[in-house]
């Protein structure tokens, strides 16, 4: 046991009362008993361990994870359930889903001794002490790919920089998003030879439209809603609290509306702030025709119905939370607007405003913002190609991420671009 140890056990003893209302399962396996994990039989290629936490890392794999498996054995360790029911759903058929384990010394070891990584990739961030300081003690090539540090979780790490950065400093490499992003990697400690700017995977997760959105699913989505596919649209994705009264009051009210929060727990408040919206799951009910406003209170039909939008809303990002992923409307060619607090994605924003595709908006000139674009065919069209342009010209990271795992696990003659 290590001081670090110490202070685990100290502060899960503190936070009891918060991590002990939400049910987990797999305790075992956080602690690094994933034997019945492991079902494909040890061969002779290199080893590459991939390490993510939930749904969005997880996701952002999927390019990554098939340029890996023609030259190594991949396990994919993922860290809460939906995440591992995503990489599960992915990965099954290439490669081995374990769960990660909490980073207490023992759990880490035993983990180490199952998995036997010649490399392990620490997707976006997840720098733990433990972890990094066994693999360093092992000989295991050990570092950060599509890292990103937000100016959230970089005030955290700076002041605790006395504590963890030594465990950046031991990183054999450090593959981030941005060039904001390395600066903030290297003020934690990160050796210039090993940092690199390599992109973002998450443009290589998404898929880029040809130019024709609508598919024979999405319109039977938007008539089950009762949507009129040939009257503008506007979609508001993964909205936060207070946001659906915002568009509500931001689009014009002949103009059709569609709000789908980001948690299930908030669909009923989310109705209550558009009155006589019509429900995806009450249709029964609340359909009627006619409607303008309209709720999406379902899970994982979001991405159908951006193809049958005219504009995006990207929520989370108006209120005092930290914004949501624009790249998938994006990537269909969609003008995307978004609010001021997106430091989540700051990097990905970034590049779209950068381009074309995408505008910054204030709550105050959301409506104003809408009604333009609304009345403007051309202006919706030009920022629609300018954004599907932006992806293209950005994707190539796994590639890239690819190259520096296989290499960092001794695989020779790689191709792929370091």
């Amino acid at each position: 046991m290590n001081g670090f140890d110490v202070a685990y056990i100290l502060g899960g003893a503190l936070l009891s009362p918060v991590w002990a209302r939400k049910k987990r399962d797999g305790w075992g396996e956080r602690f690094g008993k994933i034997d019945h994990m492991l079902t494909r039989p040890s061969g002779d290629r290199p080893r590459v361990v991939l390490h993510t936490v939930s749904v969005g890392e997880t996701a952002a794999c999927r390019s990554l994870v098939p340029l890996l498996a023609e030259h190594a054995e991949v396990i994919v360790s993922v860290t809460t359930d939906t995440g591992l029911a995503r990489a599960r759903s992915l990965y099954s058929d290439c490669c081995d889903v374990v769960r990660t384990p909490l980073d207490f010394s023992w759990a880490v070891r035993r983990f180490l001794d199952k998995t036997k990584p010649d490399a392990l990739g620490l997707v976006e961030l997840e720098v733990w002490p433990n972890l990094v300081g066994q693999c360093v003690r092992r000989g295991i090539a050990v570092g950060v790919i599509n890292g990103r540090l937000s100016v959230r979780s970089f005030r955290g790490y700076r002041r605790g920089r006395a504590v963890i950065g030594p465990s950046f400093r031991r990183l054999s490499f450090a593959c981030v998003q941005d060039e904001t992003y390395a600066e903030r990697f290297r003020a934690m400690g990160v050796r210039d030879d090993r940092l690199s700017v390599t992109g973002s995977m998450k443009w290589d997760a998404v898929a880029v439209s040809d130019g024709s959105r609508r598919t024979v699913e999405s319109i039977g989505l938007a008539r089950t809603l009762g949507l009129d596919l040939d009257r503008p649209i506007v979609v508001g994705g993964s909205t936060g609290p207070g946001e659906e009264a915002l568009l509500d009051g931001a689009v014009p009210g002949d103009v059709q509306l569609v709000c789908a929060p980001r948690k299930p727990e908030r669909f009923d408040e989310a109705a209550s702030a558009m009155p006589g919206c019509v429900r995806r799951s009450r249709l029964g009910e609340t359909a009627r025709p006619g409607a303008t406003r309209f709720l999406l209170d379902s899970i994982g039909e979001l991405s159908t119905l951006y193809r049958v939008a005219d504009i995006v809303v990207i929520g989370r990002s108006f209120g005092d939370l930290y914004g949501s992923d624009p790249m998938e409307p994006a990537a269909l060619g969609l003008p995307v607007l978004i609010g001021p607090s997106h430091s989540d994605f700051e990097s990905v924003t970034a590049s779209l405003a950068a381009c074309g595709g995408l505008r910054v908006v204030s709550r105050e000139g959301l409506g104003e913002a809408v009604r333009r674009l609304l009345g403007d065919d051309a202006a919706r069209a030009a920022m629609g190609d300018a954004a599907r342009a932006c992806v293209l010209a950005n994707q190539g990271a796994s590639e890239r991420h690819a190259g520096v795992l296989l290499r960092a696990a001794g695989v020779e003659g790689v191709e792929h671009e370091g």
